[in-house]
């Protein structure tokens, strides 16, 4: 079985551990969770951090929490946020909590009769019934409003220039995720709490509440937040994060976002997202080095992480979509795309409208006349006998082609091509 921190420490994960966790852990297996905010119905690929830490967690031989915070979201932690965020309804936690564990089975053995599958708890379970009079005085009187300011996440939000300054129920949050750990350490047998490197305050005020209540030693490891190389904001796009939900972020657009990173990113990020051994890995940026220009790094870590996240058969469909504008894609594969996918390969596309009722139409026509793809019916006969302009990737030469319903893709469109990298999209209404 693998050193879980000797194996953290090559990929790059670990920023903070408090001393002795090391040789806690070498002692026999362990328990540990990570905190999960359910503020919305998906995990995104901020999340896959913090995941990745729990998966290498139980693959080392110990035991996994993942605790979704049903009573902690609906407060806000204050890390690394500049206002606070609006509170959420039970009924919409409770929908979130739901999604979320789903999500969390791809990576974590929840269903097997292993000692160490994983376990999901939700905070709320504990929480509430807990009066704020019986929380204050079991808890509040443990952790000095001294010890609470001294933490970074208090401090930034209290000197940023800004009339909102900290509400009391962000100020109470790391008392509240305190109280997490001493009660799992209590009724689960969890010893350590892992987090990103934004939670290091709000984790050690639970080792140290521990240390106050039981007089026992409990233990943290923090990763780094992961940032771009360019200085950009890690998972995020122009259009927002990029989510596990195949309904909010497609098979495809998540597999383009990996194959287009860096190289320097790709070499950072495949020993991070991935369960690829060590000798794979340094093989595979070695080659990646020697040529550069195939991008085969950033090929071997999209397919990793589509394939862990949405399955062999939706990365296979996101490698054929990608083909469609620079690989030798048929009007076959075309025709296979769901619709979602086929947007999303050609989003940006210039597009054009057409009514049904014109259809069938003479094909110089429907390119210079009904549409402006060729800006005269000269032009478009000229390259259509040049061979140089496809119909839903199949060349077309007949100058009397008839655009007909035969032609529509999925009910709606017709792509046209010019050349190899011109595309038009024609959305029959």
């Amino acid at each position: 079985m693998k050193n879980f921190v000797e194996e953290l420490k090559w990929r790059g994960m670990i920023h903070d551990i408090t001393p002795g966790t090391e040789e806690e852990l070498k002692k026999g297996p362990m328990s540990a969770y990570v905190g999960i905010d359910p503020t919305g119905d998906s995990l995104h690929i901020g999340h896959l951090v913090s995941i990745m830490i729990l998966k290498h967690f139980q693959a080392c031989g110990n035991k996994p929490f993942a605790l979704v915070g049903g009573a902690t979201g609906m407060i806000g932690d204050p890390s690394m946020k500049s206002q606070e965020r609006n509170l959420l309804d039970e009924e919409t936690l409770a929908h979130n909590v739901t999604c979320i564990k789903a999500q969390l089975g791809r990576f974590l053995d929840f269903e097997s009769d292993a000692p160490n599958r994983a376990e999901l708890v939700n905070n709320y379970d504990w929480m509430k019934d807990y009066t704020f009079i019986n929380f204050t005085r079991d808890i509040g009187k443990l952790i000095t409003v001294n010890y609470m300011m001294s933490k970074d996440s208090v401090k930034k939000r209290l000197s940023r220039d800004s009339s909102e300054g900290m509400s009391f129920t962000e100020f109470t949050y790391q008392l509240l995720q305190g109280y997490d750990f001493l009660y799992l350490f209590e009724h689960k047998n969890v010893k350590l709490q892992l987090g990103g490197a934004d939670q290091w305050g709000n984790i050690t005020t639970g080792t140290e509440l521990i240390r106050r209540t039981l007089g026992a030693e409990a233990y943290a490891l923090t990763c780094p937040l992961i940032t771009k190389a360019d200085g950009g904001k890690f998972g995020k796009t122009e259009k927002g994060n990029i989510w596990l939900d195949a309904e909010r972020t497609s098979p495809y657009q998540f597999y383009q976002f990996w194959l287009n990173v860096s190289d320097a990113d790709a070499e950072k990020y495949i020993k991070i997202f991935t369960m690829l051994d060590r000798e794979v890995i340094e093989n595979a940026i070695a080659e990646h080095q020697q040529c550069p220009e195939a991008r085969g790094l950033q090929k071997l870590l999209a397919k990793e992480v589509t394939v862990m996240v949405h399955g062999e058969k939706e990365y296979e469909n996101a490698v054929k979509a990608s083909q469609m504008l620079f690989g030798k894609a048929t009007a076959d594969d075309l025709r296979s795309l769901d619709e979602k996918t086929f947007l999303a390969v050609f989003d940006g596309v210039p597009t054009f409208e057409i009514e049904r009722s014109k259809l069938p139409a003479a094909l110089l026509d429907a390119l210079a006349v009904e549409t402006s793809i060729f800006p005269s019916k000269g032009e478009a006969r000229k390259m259509i006998q040049g061979n140089g302009f496809s119909l839903n990737k199949e060349k077309v030469t007949d100058i009397n082609y008839q655009l007909s319903a035969a032609d529509i893709v999925d009910d709606k469109y017709i792509l046209a091509q010019k050349g190899k990298k011109d595309y038009y999209l024609i959305i029959v209404k």
